[in-house]
């Protein structure tokens, strides 16, 4: 988890400075753009809004809270919490225009992917003790990766505008991940004391 916001960080300075990695990560962009119907990108892009992620997670800590699991869901509602106190500041000391819109600001990092990832992968995380067959992590992953498909392929965000929120975010859900294993230890592990 070191290595993410080392990688947060590189790709932050190549922003601010319109370095030689946002060549590549326009010619990505407009190789990608409106490659796919608009109505099935933005329906895509959808999935990271709050309306639509956050009561996946608002179930989940439920769900969990009432399996008596109390560490879990307020990791995943901190960490959910911190989504937009981490973006809106990056993207308003950045202030990238997007792809589609060069006149508009503040587009780094992607706000839809930090929901998606922190709302569906945090969910998960808090149901993945009490599922027998279903696999949460894997659905979570699938809807991130659908959102951030969604989002640069209609043009809403830069490539590395979805990078960088995945890497903002990761060291959240490592705290969940922690604070549920607290209460659901591997098997062979010792519990805390």
């Amino acid at each position: 988890m070191g290595l993410c916001p080392l990688l947060f960080a590189l790709i932050t300075w190549q922003v601010l400075v319109d370095g030689p990695l946002l060549a590549s990560d326009r010619a990505l962009s407009r190789a990608l753009v409106r490659t796919v119907p608009d109505g099935v990108t933005e329906a895509l892009a959808d999935l990271g809004n709050v309306p639509v992620a956050l009561p996946v997670l608002l179930v989940a800590m439920a769900y969990a809270l009432r399996r008596g699991d109390r560490r879990g869901p307020l990791a995943a509602g901190v960490a959910m919490a911190l989504v937009p106190a981490l973006v809106i500041p990056f993207k308003e000391w950045t202030a990238r225009p997007g792809p589609l819109e060069p006149w508009a600001a503040g587009y780094f990092p992607s706000g839809h992917t930090a929901t998606a990832l922190t709302a569906y992968v945090g969910a998960a995380l808090l149901v993945a003790p009490y599922a027998r067959r279903a696999r949460p992590l894997s659905l979570a992953a699938a809807l991130t990766a659908l959102t951030a498909t969604g989002l640069i392929l209609r043009g809403f965000h830069w490539p590395l505008d979805v990078l960088a929120s995945l890497l903002l975010c990761a060291p959240l859900l490592t705290g969940v991940h922690l604070a549920v294993s607290y209460r659901h230890p591997s098997p062979g592990a010792r519990k805390p004391d």
